[in-house]
This record gives structure tokens, C-alpha cells and sequence, in this order.
């Protein structure tokens, strides 16, 4: 069995975009290490923001830098992938249909490349000098992704630092009285512990100093 022939075509694809991203990633024609891993949704649907947190944790994604956890899945997507078809080969005399095993191996090689990520990201040199305080996003514009702020119940926010960065934030209006919906651009003005306080733009007609 050799990798070109077309039941491992998704498995050479996969390996093939690896090495892209490793040979980009070591000449520096671009850096991706810090690319926006929130993953924007709507919430509809979705019964528990904190769930969908953990399951990201669970994969691996957060820590480490995208471009390595991308590679890292293709690499596990390849590897899984050849293997079951290897096996296929040798139980019933030929593989499975490329995109049965693509689809078992996608499924399989999400959870294995959460088992490597986690410990990854603890070796991997912390060479990031962009890291800001929570306190530097107050003053900040953020807009409402997940569910509808009230006094007592957060909404969760996106807002980037001064370097771009997304940080996934908890908001609270700053009026009692006011409601802020998802997708309302609003304004950072407190921020007590985790929590933060925002008033929406629409409504104060502001124009705050800080852009994103």
C-alpha cells in the first residue's frame, strides 16, 4: 500500500498541508500562533457557554498556538487514517472507501490530538510579549457573542486588547435596567474581579478614545 494511492489521498492531502504549515511556520512568511481561536457562534442552541469551553479544553485548542495544533491534528489525521486502512487491508483483503476512513479518522484523531496538545502547551517556550492585563480592557469596545446581558445574568463578550488579541469576556449591563442583546457593541466601563460592566453604544451615542 503506498500513501498516493486514492483510498489515502485525504491522508497525503492532510500531510501535505502539515508540511505547508511547518515550512511557513519556520521561514516566517506568516505567524499564526496567535489567531483568533474563538470560535464566534451563536449560542443558539447551545444549552451551556461552559460546556462549549470545555470541549475546547478537552481538544487541546487554547493550548497551544493554532497553526501547531492544526498541524499536530493532520499529522494524527494521517497517521490514524493510514493505519486504519492498513488494517482494513490486511482483516478483508482491501481498504475502506477513502472517505469512510477519512470520516473515522477525523472523529478519532480530534480527542488523540487533545491528549498531545495539553502537554505541549506546557514545554512549548512562552515567547509571547503581547500578554495584557484584564483591567487594561476596560475602556474598551466589545460586542455581546453568547446570550442577553441583564443586571445579575452575564453575557459573554468578545473585546481585543491594544495588540489585536480576541479575550473572551463576562458582561453585565452597567445600568440595572438596561438589557444588552448578541451582536450589541458596547463599552467596558468597570470591571469588578472576572466580571465586567458595559454600557451599550447605541444607546449613550459614545465615542470612546479606544478603538479596537
Amino acid at each position: 500500500m503506498t500513501l498516493l494511492e486514492p483510498h489515502n489521498m485525504p491522508f497525503a492531502a492532510a500531510l501535505g498541508i502539515m508540511l505547508v504549515l511547518a515550512i511557513v511556520q519556520m521561514i516566517g512568511v506568516a505567524d499564526f500562533g496567535d489567531a483568533d481561536v474563538d470560535l464566534d457562534i451563536d449560542g443558539e442552541g447551545l444549552p451551556d457557554a461552559g460546556m462549549f469551553d470545555g470541549l475546547l479544553t478537552l481538544l487541546g485548542i487554547g493550548r497551544i498556538p493554532l497553526t501547531i495544533w492544526l498541524a499536530l491534528f493532520l499529522l494524527m489525521f494521517a497517521g490514524i487514517g493510514l493505519s486504519i486502512q492498513e488494517l482494513a487491508t490486511s482483516l478483508t483483503g482491501s481498504p475502506l472507501y477513502s472517505w469512510l476512513a477519512a470520516l473515522m479518522a477525523g472523529v478519532a484523531a480530534l480527542p488523540v490530538t487533545g491528549v498531545f496538545a495539553r502537554p505541549l502547551g506546557r514545554i512549548l517556550p512562552k515567547d509571547h510579549t503581547t500578554a495584557v492585563s484584564t483591567e487594561s480592557l476596560v475602556g474598551r469596545r466589545a460586542t455581546i457573542s453568547i446570550g442577553v446581558a441583564r443586571a445579575g445574568s452575564p453575557a459573554r463578550a468578545r473585546v481585543k486588547d491594544i495588540h489585536g488579541q480576541t479575550h473572551r469576556v463576562m458582561v453585565e449591563p452597567h445600568e440595572a435596567s438596561s438589557e444588552l442583546h448578541e451582536g450589541d457593541e458596547v463599552l467596558l466601563v468597570r470591571r469588578e474581579g472576572n466580571q465586567f460592566y458595559a454600557t451599550a453604544l447605541a444607546e449613550r451615542r459614545l465615542s470612546p478614545t479606544v478603538n479596537q
